[in-house]
């Protein structure tokens, strides 16, 4: 584990407990009839979340919707609908205009620990609040920044920024926590950060104290935009409290790592000032860095945006670049994924497989299968993907075939030996071959059937499933052998590969077509 996973894990857990004590918490939204929305609900279970999705599937018509939530503690401080949400209605041509629809902003909050509802309704000429029935009903009173791309354009662009050399400036040190935040994310010391500001506009002046020689002083014109979208976040967040932070594509110029030096400092300032902190990106390193509670996927189809499971492993790095040049193998659980790695540690010589060439993980379960078909399909990426169903799983493989049959791409699918669950299989294979599996447990054949015996008589009169009851088996044995379960199933499938026995030499068989036919494929 690295320190920076190490990091995130420790303010995530520190996050969670946090979480049930905040007095002030965006907890849901409901979107009906807005940019091709037509109902979507989206819920914020933990206190920084990242929305994700292709282009045009609604981002940031979420985090626009979420910055009306709230009143600002001025006017100027308040976006609302209207303003973020403008009609094009010429006078002169009105079939030119806009033909708005009767959108709906639902927020479900918490507020000084009470649950409330607030909703913004659009009418014939203009957006009005509702409040569910609740008397003398007011919006809540909150902070909200948000940070669009707009707030990035380069300065070197607009002359009349330029113009700004010719006004008189008045100019601020920025406070040093400034500084430590935005020196951390991007590893560069700063001796001084300034913000020089006329009527209208303002511009950063830095100083670096680490250079070879002097100091060297630069403006805004000569940062790059991932210096400029780092300073410029730090300046406006590091004093902010209880407040809601939204941030479109928080990942804009920045390196993959220094996204996630951003996201661990982001939800470290979370913690210390109780900010709600909500996110759009495209990036997997943004993703990487937020629980999976924490991660929002949207999807267009058809008339309406839906909300899909938080996609794990192989299909998070499928559809968001991470496997171009990979074939990604999907499995049940943490068993079937350790028995294909087993079996790729016996094939991976013979096909001179690099480690780069394949990725094998794990997701939800096959009932969440046909649903990653059809997003693989849509940006497709099915062949590139192996779906790996346990051996119970033929109709599941049925269905899946024939849906890409239907959808003119191929579905790669593999079944694991011995028609049932892993589970079972394994234990029966313990017993027909304890003699030449023992030895990966520290015992001698005889002792591994003793230990078998016993196990088997003690869950004799167990009432649970077969499946359920083996998996205690091989927990018990592993706990007893100081052995990890899943280690013994790559074991297994590795033992079994090498000596080419009964289902699984014809397994491996069809995993090395199917990684021979990818390839072709691949050109």
């Amino acid at each position: 584990m690295t320190a920076l996973t190490k990091n995130l894990q420790q303010v995530w857990e520190q996050l969670r407990s946090q979480k049930a004590a905040r007095p002030d918490f965006l907890d849901q939204v409901r979107i009906q009839r807005l940019r091709g929305i037509t109902d979507l609900r989206v819920t914020f279970p933990f206190p920084v979340c990242v929305l994700a999705g292709a282009n045009g599937c609604g981002k940031s018509t979420v985090l626009f919707a979420l910055a009306s939530a709230y009143r600002g503690p001025t006017v100027a401080e308040t976006f609302t609908p209207a303003k973020l949400f403008p009609d094009f209605r010429p006078k002169t041509d009105a079939a030119l205009g806009d033909q708005p629809e009767a959108a709906e902003l639902e927020f479900s909050y918490t507020v000084g620990g009470q649950s409330l509802l607030m909703a913004w309704k659009r009418g014939k000429s203009k957006w009005n609040r509702s409040f569910f029935g609740r008397k003398r009903g007011t919006q809540p009173i909150r902070s909200v920044y948000l940070h669009t791309l707009a707030k990035l354009t380069n300065p070197s662009e607009l002359r009349s920024v330029i113009q700004l050399a010719q006004r008189k400036f008045e100019s601020n040190e920025i406070d040093a926590s400034n500084i430590a935040f935005a020196q951390r994310i991007l590893g560069l010391h700063y001796a001084h950060l300034m913000v020089a500001r006329d009527r209208r506009r303002d511009l950063l002046v830095a100083e670096r104290a680490d250079t070879a020689d002097a100091p060297v002083r630069y403006s805004e014109f000569h940062m790059s935009a991932g210096e400029r979208a780092v300073i410029r976040l730090s300046v406006r967040l590091s004093k902010q409290t209880d407040a809601l932070v939204l941030v479109d594509e928080v990942e804009a110029g920045l390196h993959p790592l220094v996204q996630q030096m951003l996201m661990l400092e982001l939800q470290r300032l979370a913690l210390r000032n109780h900010l709600q902190i909500i996110c759009t990106t495209h990036s997997p390193a943004v993703l990487d860095t937020v629980p999976m509670e924490a991660r929002v996927f949207l999807e267009r189809v058809s008339t309406n945006v839906v909300r899909r499971e938080a996609y794990r492993d192989v299909i998070q790095k499928a559809l968001y670049g991470r496997s171009q040049n990979a074939l990604s193998f999907l499995c049940e659980d943490e068993e079937s994924e350790a028995f294909i790695r087993g079996l790729l540690d016996h094939l991976g010589p013979k096909l001179d497989l690099l480690q780069n060439d394949i990725e094998v993980g794990r997701n939800t379960g096959k009932d969440q299968y046909p649903a990653h078909l059809e997003t693989l399909a849509r940006f497709r990426k099915l062949a590139d993907v192996v779906f790996v169903v346990d051996g119970d799983g033929e109709p599941v493989q049925k269905q899946l075939e024939h849906r890409g049959t239907e959808l003119g791409q191929p579905v790669r699918v593999l079944r694991l030996p011995g028609g049932q669950p892993p589970e079972p299989w394994a234990w029966g294979v313990l017993q027909r071959e304890s003699d030449q599996l023992a030895g990966w447990f520290g015992l001698d054949g005889a002792a591994l059937r003793t230990k078998l015996k016993t196990l088997d008589d003690l869950y004799s009169n167990a009432a649970d499933k077969p499946t359920a009851i083996a998996k205690n088996k091989l927990h018990s044995l592993a706990e007893e052998t100081s052995r990890a379960t899943a280690e013994f199933f790559r074991y297994l499938a590795k033992h079994e590969a090498e000596h080419q026995a009964g289902e699984v030499f014809e397994l491996v068989n069809r995993l090395e077509d199917l990684v021979r036919d990818w390839r072709t494929s691949r050109g």
